[in-house]
């Protein structure tokens, strides 16, 4: 029998972008010239949706939600770890605006790099282009992966998703501080917070995981992998 695709709704793509890497001495100085570095505080709005793009953006440290909403419901596209660009989908000139709002879920540090410059470089190395090429691609196939889990999975195995996804693409431990409240959680795995709060319960009484408070640590990670996996 054919192994099936095992989606995930992880919200943290593991492509970094290496992008920087490709730039010669003078064109690496020539982007420092066109960046400024902005400090946000946990809760802070980066970008709104609609707003003009101006830049585009790069997490140096910290993390943050990339997000959309109608004032009352909000989805959660992607979470940004460091090392990652944001802002790329108003690369184009026919967007000229953001398509989506961004908001730092702690402290974080980030680069603004002047969009005009960033064109301009994707113009003139084509190494540079293509890894920001390969990032754009990433992100798609990570998101379209996210929307085929939120319709298709039970909510055990779409918060199941989530846990793994902090613990594996962020802390890169199975014991950590969970920096996201119920209500982000919920965001996450596109539930109610009091499904969260309930689901959360149930897998600390299983024996899945413990959480005390802001503590959380993976007590079986092969069953929570396997309730990810079969959704």
């Amino acid at each position: 029998m054919p192994n099936r695709d095992q989606y995930t709704g992880c919200t943290v793509s593991m492509h970094k972008c290496r992008c920087f890497d490709k730039l010669n001495e003078e064109e690496a100085a020539f982007l420092e010239s066109k960046t400024v570095v902005i400090d946000y505080k946990k809760g802070e709005i980066i970008t709104k949706k609609g707003s003009f793009a101006s830049h585009v953006m790069y997490m140096d440290s910290g993390l943050a939600k990339v997000f959309i909403d109608d004032g009352v419901n909000t989805l959660v596209l992607k979470i940004v770890p460091p090392g990652t660009l944001f802002g790329l989908s108003s690369l184009s000139e026919e967007n000229t605006t953001f398509q989506y709002s961004a908001m730092a879920y702690v402290d974080s540090t980030i680069k603004q790099i002047e969009i005009v410059a960033f064109r301009e470089m994707l113009m003139r190395n084509p190494a540079f282009a293509k890894d920001v090429i390969d990032t754009l691609s990433a992100n798609s196939a990570q998101i379209n992966g996210r929307f085929f889990c939120l319709t298709h999975k039970q909510s055990f195995g779409r918060l199941a998703d989530i846990i793994l996804c902090l613990a594996d693409r962020i802390f890169k431990s199975e014991e950590f501080e969970l920096p996201l409240s119920r209500k982000e959680l919920a965001e996450l795995s596109g539930m109610s917070s009091e499904t969260v709060i309930r689901m959360l319960k149930k897998f600390d009484e299983d024996g899945l995981i413990n959480l005390q408070g802001k503590s959380l640590s993976i007590k079986d990670y092969t069953r929570l992998k396997r309730i990810s996996e079969s959704g």
